[in-house]
Formats: C-alpha cells, structure tokens, sequence
C-alpha cells in the first residue's frame, strides 16, 4: 500500500470529503493538522508548489492537490493503482 499524507484544517468540509474518500479506499493516511499554522503549513506551501489551501494530499511523495482533484482522479480511475504501488 501507498504512503499517503494529507495536511488539513479542522472543521475544513474539503478534508473531511478527501479523508472520506481515502477511508472508502481503505486508506489511513498520515494526517498533518495545520489549523494553528507553524512549520508544518510551511512545509504544505513547499511541497504543493506554493498552494496554500487544505487539504493537501500526497501520494508516496507525489502532490495529487485538494479535495477535488483527488476525487477527479478517482473518476478518471487513477487514485486506485497509484494506492495500490
């Protein structure tokens, strides 16, 4: 199975539907909360390339996006063989 991070806010509806999705795919991933901001959010900001909005979601290390481009890969058939590696 996949390494998957996430990076979210609480009360965020977008994390909560991305860390649903990753739930129905049996996936728990290693969530970073970054509601207070610090380092972590920092981090978010490097590795999404500048976007600062949550979720934030990797795939072993790749930048898959938010909430919606995760869903869009799903129903393009994509999130499923990338959690499989």
């Amino acid at each position: 199975m996949a390494k998957v991070e996430i990076y979210t806010k609480a009360f965020c509806p977008y994390c909560t539907r991305a860390k649903s999705l990753l739930a129905s795919k049996g996936v728990s991933p290693e969530e970073f909360d970054i509601t207070m901001g610090g380092p972590r959010r920092a981090e978010m900001i490097q590795r999404a390339n500048g976007r600062t909005t949550v979720p934030q979601v990797f795939i072993d290390g790749r930048h898959i996006g938010g909430s919606d481009d995760l869903a869009a890969l799903d129903r393009q058939g994509g999130l499923d063989p990338l959690l499989a590696a």
